[in-house]
């Protein structure tokens, strides 16, 4: 297995752990506001109020909802960072990866490709 292949695949795990977490805050909250509207409704003896308890379940699941979605945007953002700061391609021209840098003892120039494999030197010496 490559590095890079095994630090994605860790950061996917992490990412999921993580989404399964808020998913399970978000479960948990939007049940106790869901218990709380039912008590409140048996509480209630005007219709007025038994709408306004209903109105107040909604917005809190709506906003449990939002910071869910807003975790696990957070949380992919976070993968996205860790799985890019692994990546360092290294530009042409620069450094030890020099695309004209001679071949040893041949004198040659020698071109690389994108995958960093030398390709034949001119003339196919």
């Amino acid at each position: 297995m490559q590095g890079g292949r095994s630090m994605s695949a860790v950061e996917a795990a992490k990412e999921a752990a993580t989404n399964v977490g808020a998913s399970a805050w978000a479960s948990k909250e939007k049940t106790k506001a869901v218990v709380q509207e039912k008590a409140a409704k048996a509480r209630a003896h005007d219709p007025a109020e038994k709408a306004v308890a209903e109105a107040r379940m909604q917005e809190r699941v709506h906003e449990v909802e939002a910071i869910k979605q807003d975790a696990m945007r957070k949380n992919a953002t976070a993968k996205e960072r860790a799985t890019a700061a692994e990546h360092h391609p290294t530009p042409l021209d620069v450094g030890a990866a020099s695309a004209t840098a001679p071949a040893a003892g041949a004198g040659v120039p020698v071109a690389t490709t994108e995958t960093g494999v030398a390709a034949k030197p001119p003339g196919g010496t």
